[in-house]
C-alpha cells in the first residue's frame, strides 16, 4: 500500500518561513520524481517544485529564490522549505510521486500566510 503523508503545514505570518515534509512508504522512493503541489480556493492546483531521481529540480516562478526542494533517499522523504512567504502563497499542499503511469498523492497540508 503506498502512502505519502505530509506534515508541516500552519499558520505563518507574511514573510516567515515553514518546513513541509512529506514521509513516503510503500514505493521504490529513489525512483520517484517527487513533487509539491497546492491548490488555493478556486483555483486549480499547480506544481511548485519538483525533484527527480537524479536530483533536478523545477520550481515555479512565483516561488524560486524562496523555496528549496529536497530529498532524503535514505529516509524516504521529501522536504519543502518556504522562506520568505506570502498571502499568495496561501492553499492546501499536496506531496506526489510519479514514475511513467504511477502516480500518488498525499491527503494534503494547510498552509495560511496571514497577519
Amino acid at each position: 500500500q503506498v502512502r505519502l503523508v505530509e506534515s508541516g503545514g500552519g499558520l505563518v505570518q507574511p514573510g516567515g518561513s515553514l518546513r513541509l515534509s512529506c514521509a513516503a512508504s510503500g514505493i521504490i522512493f529513489s525512483l520517484y520524481t517527487m513533487g509539491w503541489y497546492r491548490q488555493a480556493p478556486g483555483k486549480q492546483r499547480e506544481l511548485v517544485a519538483s525533484i527527480t531521481s537524479s536530483g533536478n529540480t523545477y520550481y515555479l516562478d512565483s516561488v524560486k529564490g524562496r523555496f528549496t526542494i529536497s530529498r532524503d533517499n535514505a529516509k524516504n522523504t521529501v522536504d519543502l522549505q518556504m522562506n520568505s512567504l506570502k498571502p499568495e502563497d496561501t492553499a492546501v499542499y499536496y506531496c506526489n510521486a510519479a514514475q511513467f503511469v504511477r502516480n500518488y498523492w498525499g491527503q494534503g497540508t494547510q498552509v495560511t500566510v496571514s497577519s
